[in-house]
């Protein structure tokens, strides 16, 4: 039986996407097949430039791939349609790198990638061509048409969950609701045991300072975020919480809890960025196929300069095959 397939998408071209996509392919996880997807040519400079050890070979269906060592086997998406401008937010970048997520996603829904690893996007590069996406959540959700998705960051010692993702601060008591805490409770359930976990203990974060403090600070904890424990644990789940978002983080690495739900996107990623922006990912949860990526954006200041750390985006391959046993059963 052929090895499973893994799509990785070129990002924005503008940044390090190409970069850490094609120094990870130098160097994969045993057990899968790997193939770029985005503009041909611009992935041949990155090859060229940042892996000269592999050669690139361009194919014409995802069946084509064969996954020999020392090949970096490319589906071309679209063309970038102008000279690459490095470090700066474009258009055309914003297209090209949408179009190969695009793709992506219709083949993963076809069955003819297993799954996806998304070098990262520029959001207003996004815009700047016309998309209303947020980001690769919003996008991956909408066109894979999934009822329930949420963000999950996993680090070496953390997995966390975010109840909010992509909205200003001052939105964020009003998009929680007994449902979106649920959700995320429920999903960060399934993606726990998804990598491995049996019975996940999840802990779930207040909004508040010191949770709310009994509705002194707050009563998001007392009239949304307690109810939905209850009803958690009353299906069945392993949930603790409201509890101080202070201190919940360092429960989880002294080992109380395997996943926090965080309420909102700073609340949950600096955590896990603290422990080292080469080896977080973010994991899609709720798709109908898996997706990861890495824990970092464009970094437009360093882009095309040999100097991207692709740890980031090997830890997502070794994820994404992670996940792939539960996908599939």
């Amino acid at each position: 039986m052929s090895q499973p397939l893994l799509a990785l998408t070129m990002g924005d071209p503008s940044g390090i996407g190409p970069e850490v996509l094609v120094r990870a392919a130098a160097t994969p996880p045993a057990g899968c097949r790997l193939v770029a997807l985005g503009d041909r040519e611009v992935l041949a400079s990155a090859q060229a430039r940042f892996a000269p050890e592999l050669r690139l070979v361009e194919r014409e269906a995802p069946e084509a791939v064969t996954g020999e060592p020392g090949l970096l086997e490319v589906l071309h998406t679209g063309a970038l349609g102008e000279p690459l401008v490095v470090g700066q937010v474009r258009a055309a970048s914003g297209e090209a790198a949408c179009q190969a997520v695009l793709q992506g996603i219709g083949w993963a829904r076809e069955g003819r990638v297993a799954g996806l690893v998304t070098a990262p996007l520029h959001k207003e590069a996004l815009a700047a061509a016309g998309y209303t996406w947020p980001g690769h959540t919003e996008l991956l959700a909408e066109r894979s048409g999934a009822g329930e998705v949420a963000m999950m960051m996993v680090g070496d010692r953390l997995r966390v969950v975010l109840a909010t993702i992509h909205c200003p601060l001052a939105e964020v008591p009003g998009r929680l609701t007994v449902a979106a805490e649920l959700r995320a409770m429920r999903l960060a359930h399934d993606g726990a045991r998804a990598l491995g976990v049996r019975a996940p203990r999840i802990a779930v974060a207040g909004l508040n300072p010191h949770a709310g403090e009994g509705g002194r600070f707050g009563t998001e904890e007392l009239e949304v975020i307690a109810p939905a424990v209850a009803q958690a644990r009353a299906e069945g789940l392993s949930v603790e919480g409201p509890l101080a978002g202070d201190t919940v983080f360092l429960a989880a690495v002294q080992g109380r809890f395997d996943v926090v739900v965080a309420q909102y996107h700073d609340q949950g990623l600096i955590p896990i960025k603290l422990e080292g922006l080469d080896r977080g990912v973010n994991v899609t949860l709720g798709l109908p196929f898996v997706r990861t990526s890495p824990d970092h954006g464009t970094a437009f200041d360093r882009a095309w300069e040999g100097t991207a750390d692709p740890g980031s985006m090997r830890r997502a391959l070794e994820v994404a095959l992670e996940l792939l046993p539960a996908q599939e059963s």
